[in-house]
């Protein structure tokens, strides 16, 4: 059953920070097509194109036959008799459910989107194609062993086998038909730019940050500027102690130059394409001395972006007599990148290192392809290229590297007009890299140590990883590369003429925050602050609020034991707001010397009598989160201005602290610009009770979270074409949580539609790994709108239910199988 979208009446609390990925907006240029398809028979076309899930299909390549066999969710349990075959068979299944969406990640990270989408794309294009990460990509296959490299062939077959025998039935799926165009091969590279998307999505707000806090800076001076710097609090709970080490330095701003010149960036805000801030997760493990089965438990639930299909794809891959695992991978990539097998499991969670430096260049007056370092002028590094464009003639490209990296600043331009200062992007994601290596070693690895060699090999973008195996080990590790700096800790731009700010090497990966069966009994995870001050690295400033990770800490703790997986599945979707308990009672004191109309007086009731959950049937949060907004926008808005207030970040961490210290009696100028606490709080609670009246109605007691806050992720095009939302749209529902809760459910501002959240949970039980693990994936599996399991999964999602991970084969042996022959 398809259901028609839910919209919702856009508020007017603070500017929504500017959109992210356009690059899927612009899938709305088959309109016009599709219309015409719907209405001379689409349903029959759309009912050709549905993948082949049951007799026998031919696999060139294959040694021995595959079988393939899908369960009631529709997850594939692929058996082989050899991995190459495996992963053969892998990358042909994944292309039968994922095929566009795994075109359309290679597309936007090579910045190829504008030649089947057309001239809209174009500016996204280049954004894309100046990050160079499918250069990095392509870098990477050298650093690979022979053995990956016959993996990552044999699953480029697959997909490719896919692909022909699609394109010559005349089945590709509707998108390729709707756009016009076909798939092209899909190669090695294509795989690994999956990597690199990633880190991307996970590290590709940190450019934003250190804009902001450029243009801030230019705006408001150092002063002002100072003042807001993310501070994580005192006593906000880490994922673990330092052992010894020297105290951390406090934030510290690199000197302006000596000119004060102000590079324009305008260009790359524009074309820019942000991730969403806080791509993040939860998870954590239990010894078995605090479970009810003396077995360790794991739990995991990583929070990225919420889309249909959604951005995991669930597998179950089995050798004979060899691997047999299951979880999830991203689609087009071998292996799965998270889940367990018979013997271990592991979860990860965005550590979120500052990686990413930006460095102001000068460029020599007298050739723009040479930039000043220590006193000389160095060559640039010059790619140029060409972008198709659908409908109209290629458009030339200028990327120009320096050694610190591409310069972004300049998108889009040409040497004609290239100013003499500039920006450049250093990042641990353009470097060559063998994640793919690390994900393969860790769906083989039997015990920690096995699993920890191959941490070794994963090098970005840094995780926490937490690991529990059968024989009762719990383990936590931060993986990947941060680096280690001269002077400097990347909150801002620096000066890149001279060696003060260089990168001298990496935190080497013994003395990365690590916690083996730790005394107490787990170990817990939110990306909150990995190690505390004693650490003598640095790793960030800019760490997600403690607010999740205290409320796991809270559960683990206050049982005292005797955990079960059902526990760990109901922690999953825990939706107590901890940044309420703590606030709501300061604001409200605030709001005593207050004189408030009837209706107001009603708004702050729901709020006085709230237990700080942010239930769907609940009036209170709805005014909670709307204070919220418009507390931010009177604090920092007439100072800022619009255009830079929509676009700062580490918001939260940084308005906790500044509220924290006015509390404390320590307000800062922000605060005091706003005439203070009292006013603030008054001022903004009024302000969000005329809103909230004019969207929701004139009655408090009839307003509810779930009116505004709804999960319903979305596809491409029936984001931006309303009348096929009811076919290609998963059902909009309402929806408890929010982006401060352990069942994360992050949300847009300005709609209230659920964008961040976690698509996939997971829990193992290791006291029955193969019969009482479980998992969730929203909306499902299947990345067709006719198939019976394109939202199959989203009602229990939202119901914080999870399913069993059939790992036997009696368990899924009445699924539909496929039979892949030589």
């Amino acid at each position: 059953m398809f259901v028609a979208a839910i919209s919702q009446p856009a508020p007017t609390p603070a500017p929504e920070r500017r959109p992210r990925r356009r690059w899927l907006r612009y899938v709305a240029l088959a309109l016009v097509a599709l219309v015409v398809i719907v209405a001379g028979g689409g349903y029959l076309f759309l009912r050709r194109s549905l993948p082949q899930v049951t007799g026998e299909l031919n696999l060139k390549g294959l040694g021995a036959p595959v079988t393939v066999t899908r369960d009631e969710r529709g997850i594939p349990h692929i058996e082989a008799q050899t991995e190459v075959d495996l992963f053969r068979a892998q990358g042909y299944v994944t292309a039968q459910d994922r095929l566009w969406e795994m075109d359309l990640t290679r597309r936007a990270v090579a910045g190829r989107l504008a030649e089947v989408m057309g001239a809209g794309m174009l500016s996204t294009d280049k954004f894309f194609r100046t990050l160079t990460l499918r250069r990095a990509a392509e870098a990477s296959v050298p650093e690979l062993s022979a053995e990956t490299v016959s993996i990552l062939t044999a699953y480029a077959e697959g997909v490719n086998a896919f692909i022909a025998q699609a394109v010559a039935a005349g089945s590709l799926s509707p998108e390729f038909t709707l756009l016009g165009y076909q798939p092209e091969p899909w190669s090695i590279v294509d795989s690994l730019s999956i990597g690199k998307y990633m880190a991307y999505d996970m590290n590709g707000d940190q450019m934003e940050s250190e804009i902001f806090r450029y243009q801030i800076r230019q705006a408001v001076g150092d002063q002002l500027t100072s003042q807001l710097v993310p501070a994580y609090p005192e006593d906000g709970v880490t994922i673990m102690k330092a052992a010894a080490g020297t105290a951390a330095k406090k934030a510290a701003f690199a000197p302006m130059p000596a000119d004060d010149s102000q590079i324009d960036v305008s260009g790359l805000m524009a074309a820019a394409v942000w991730p969403e801030e806080f791509v993040g997760s939860n998870n954590w493990v239990i010894s078995g001395r605090l479970t009810a089965t003396g077995k360790p438990l794991l739990a995991n639930d990583p929070h990225l972006s919420l889309r249909t299909p959604s951005i995991w794809y669930q597998s179950h891959l089995m050798v004979k007599g060899g691997l047999n695992v299951i979880g999830v991978t991203i689609p087009g990539a071998p292996g799965l990148i998270l889940g367990h097998n018979e013997k271990i499991a592991w979860g990860m969670t965005n550590t979120d290192p500052d990686v990413l430096d930006l460095y102001m260049e000068r460029r020599n007056p007298a050739n723009p392809y040479q930039f000043e370092y220590m006193g000389t002028w160095e060559d640039a590094t010059v790619h140029k290229e060409s972008i198709k464009v659908k409908g109209q003639a290629d458009v030339p490209l200028e990327i120009v590297v320096t050694r610190h990296g591409p310069i972004v600043s300049e998108v889009g331009g040409t040497a004609e007009n290239r100013p003499q200062e500039a920006l450049a992007a250093k990042w641990t994601a353009h470097m060559p890299s063998r994640e793919i290596e690390a994900v393969l070693a860790f769906d083989r690895a039997q015990n920690w140590q096995e699993f920890r060699q191959a941490l070794q090999l994963f090098k970005g973008p840094t995780q926490n990883f937490v690991f529990a195996a059968v024989d009762g080990t719990i383990a936590y590790h931060a993986g990947g590369m941060v680096p280690i700096r001269n002077q400097g800790d990347g909150m801002v731009p620096v000066p890149g003429w001279v060696d003060t700010y260089e990168w001298t090497s990496f935190i080497p990966f013994d003395e990365m925050p690590e916690v083996v069966n730790p005394a107490e009994g787990f170990i817990s995870t939110a990306n909150n602050k990995a190690v505390d001050d004693a650490y003598p690295y640095f790793l960030t400033y800019a760490w997600a609020q403690p607010y999740r990770a205290t409320r796991i800490r809270e559960e683990l703790t206050a049982k005292g034991g005797q955990f079960t997986a059902d526990d760990m599945q109901k922690l999953q979707t825990d939706y107590l707001d901890l940044q309420a308990r703590w606030l709501v009672p300061v604001l409200l004191k605030q709001m005593g010397s207050a004189t408030l109309t009837a209706q107001e007086q009603k708004a702050l009731a729901l709020i006085q009598s709230w237990d700080f959950a942010d239930s769907a049937d609940k009036g209170a949060p709805l005014v909670y989160h709307a204070w919220w907004d418009q507390l931010t926008k009177l604090l920092y808005e007439p100072k800022m201005g619009e255009d830079l207030y929509g676009q700062m970040t580490d918001k939260g961490l940084i308005t906790d602290a500044i509220l924290r210290q006015a509390v404390a009696g320590q307000p800062n100028e922000w605060v005091t610009a706003a005439g203070g606490l009292a006013k603030l709080a008054q001022d903004s609670f009024k302000a969000t009770v005329a809103d909230l009246a004019s969207r929701f109605g004139s009655d408090p007691h009839k307003w509810t979270w779930g009116e505004f806050h709804r999960i319903g992720p979305a596809h491409p095009i029936g984001a931006e074409v309303a009348a096929l939302g009811w076919l290609l749209n998963p059902r909009s529902q309402a929806v408890s949580g929010s982006g401060l809760t352990v069942g994360a459910m992050g949300f847009n501002r300005s709609t209230g539609n659920v964008n961040l959240a976690a698509p996939w949970r997971h829990v193992v039980d290791f006291a029955d790994i193969q019969g009482n693990s479980r998992d969730i994936l929203n909306p499902g599996q299947a990345g067709h709108p006719l198939s019976p399991w394109y939202t199959s999964q989203a009602d229990q999602h939202v119901a914080g239910a999870l399913q069993p991970m059939l790992m036997k084969p009696a368990a899924y042996a009445s699924g539909k199988k496929l039979t892949l022959k030589p």
